[in-house]
């Protein structure tokens, strides 16, 4: 599988989701088995928050890497509100525990809150310096979030796309992919199923023989720097998954794509889930 750098690790450029993982103890079971099922197909970029299933997909996710903690590269992230010089670190110490391992190698504000990033941005060297967490970032931050941000030391910025969510094309993706920060694209194909039922989406995977689930990953993928963070359970899917990074679109499946959803030719208010 192709791979980038993302917080000075080498990172498969499809990973894996947990939001929504958590919510069910009924369903513990087999997501803990698709997690560690992905990890076996080379997924091993995995992403979850304190905010799924309220520290359930946490647990989830402590369970999958029992006993392969040095296969993974993890990433979570913290609450706004939690966001403050003392909130971080004892979030993370929850969060610490919910996975059972001493270190997070990627941790992310969730998204812009009220504490002043400043204070955030301390929080998070502290914790870099005491080795709880290897690197930070953000995610669902636009460019104006950016530049107040304006730290180099931020590692990312995770954000819906996907090609019916295409706004950050207009100015987020190339203000990163200027700096060289990854993108990391949760939700890159689409929510309620919408996005797999277009005829574009349909036509393209048939060319290729694919899903159209496939087709909408590697057209995420299509871009320099942008990792893909899909959920899978069902062990079809992940394998499916993972294939989807050696797909490449031609020029004229994007352009029927673009059919449906155009690239922007204006600024959008950034779209979060």
């Amino acid at each position: 599988m192709r791979t980038l750098q993302l917080a000075d690790q080498t990172v498969p450029v499809i990973g894996q989701g947990t939001w929504r993982m958590g919510e069910d103890r009924h369903q513990r079971a087999a997501e803990v088995s698709a997690l560690q099922r992905g990890i076996d197909l080379g997924l091993t970029l995995i992403d979850t928050a304190e905010m799924y299933g309220e520290g359930g997909a946490e647990e989830v996710v402590g369970q999958a890497i029992a006993g392969r903690r040095d296969e993974v590269v993890l990433v979570s992230k913290v609450y706004p509100h939690n966001a403050s010089r003392t909130g971080i670190p004892a979030a993370c110490e929850r969060s610490l525990q919910r996975m059972k391992t001493d270190y997070i190698d990627l941790y992310l504000l969730h998204w812009p809150g009220s504490h002043p990033l400043e204070e955030t941005v301390e929080a998070f060297e502290r914790l870099r310096e005491a080795g709880k967490i290897g690197r930070w970032g953000v995610s669902n931050f636009d460019v104006s979030d950016m530049l107040e941000l304006n730290n180099a030391h931020c590692a990312t910025n995770q954000v819906l796309y996907n090609p019916e969510e295409r706004g950050v094309e207009y100015d987020l993706l190339p203000w990163m992919q200027n700096v060289a920060m990854p993108l990391m694209a949760y939700c890159p194909i689409g929510q309620a199923g919408n996005l797999l039922m277009n005829p574009a989406i349909l036509e393209v995977a048939e060319r290729h023989d694919a899903t159209p689930a496939q087709i909408s990953l590697a057209w995420v993928l299509r871009q320099d720097g942008v990792i893909a963070i899909p959920k899978a359970v069902d062990p079809l899917h992940l394998q499916l998954n993972a294939a989807a990074a050696d797909i490449e679109l031609s020029i004229e499946d994007e352009l029927l794509i673009d059919t449906s959803w155009p690239a922007p030719i204006r600024k959008k208010h950034l779209s979060m889930v």
